[in-house]
């Protein structure tokens, strides 16, 4: 667990650090008006793009799965499997025990005077907002990825010490990549007023902690002969 926190510090510190900002933002600033403040820069091609990529979240990471399963190591791809059920398992669970309004529903209660700024063919939702399973989704995945890569290239946290492709400048900015991706990605869920900076903050959460667990749970049997096995490829 040591190592993980280690190799894959650069991803959770700047989670950390952005769940950390939103939830003080929450104290600050009251939450129709901070949700206002985040979602009213519209454009058209900021609709257009944000309407399709948070879309991703929704096939993306089973594309990744199958990679996975089909041309890297078998327990790779159960451990990003399980990641993304279990964190879609999580969310659901969590959304129908809070029960909350999503923006849509929650403005007309409370502030019926405010138009969202909507965007043309998103179908909204008006129920469990709290989490966000996109953002979930979003931080689920690429905090798997950072798992794979850095325990693919030998990069164990210390500068200067690395595998073939583990150099720590390059670990750093797979994991600045991954991390603006899934950012970007729960902040489509803001800007197309499906879901509050509460539910954004706790799919950042969710996603990670379900990725950790799982991790914990397979990486016992990582170096096992059916965790190493390839389906295409010599043996």
């Amino acid at each position: 667990m040591k190592n993980l926190f280690k190799q894959n510090a650069v991803f959770l510190t700047l989670s950390l650090m952005l769940a950390v900002a939103l939830g003080l933002a929450l104290l600050c600033i009251p939450k129709g008006e901070l949700h206002l403040l985040l979602c009213d820069r519209h454009a058209p091609a900021r609709d257009i793009f944000y309407k399709y990529y948070t879309r991703a979240a929704e096939w993306f990471p089973y594309v990744i799965c199958v990679a996975l399963l089909l041309f890297s190591r078998i327990g790779d791809g159960v451990l990003a499997t399980a990641c993304m059920a279990l964190s879609g398992l999580a969310t659901q669970g969590l959304k129908h025990a809070a029960d909350t309004d999503r923006p849509l529903k929650w403005f007309a209660d409370n502030m019926p005077d405010v138009t969202l700024p909507l965007v043309e063919g998103v179908r909204m939702s008006k129920y469990y907002s709290f989490p966000s399973g996109h953002t979930t989704s979003f931080f689920a995945l690429a905090f798997v990825l950072c798992i794979l890569y850095t325990g693919y290239s030998g990069y164990d946290g210390n500068s200067g010490t690395s595998g073939n492709h583990g150099k720590p400048v390059f670990s750093t900015l797979v994991q600045l990549c991954l991390f603006f991706l899934a950012a970007l990605g729960g902040y489509s869920r803001i800007y197309l007023s499906q879901h509050f900076v509460s539910d954004v903050a706790g799919g950042i959460v969710v996603g990670i902690v379900i990725s950790m667990l799982c991790y914990v749970v397979f990486s016992r049997y990582n170096g096992q002969k059916w965790y190493s096995y390839r389906l295409f490829t010599k043996k």
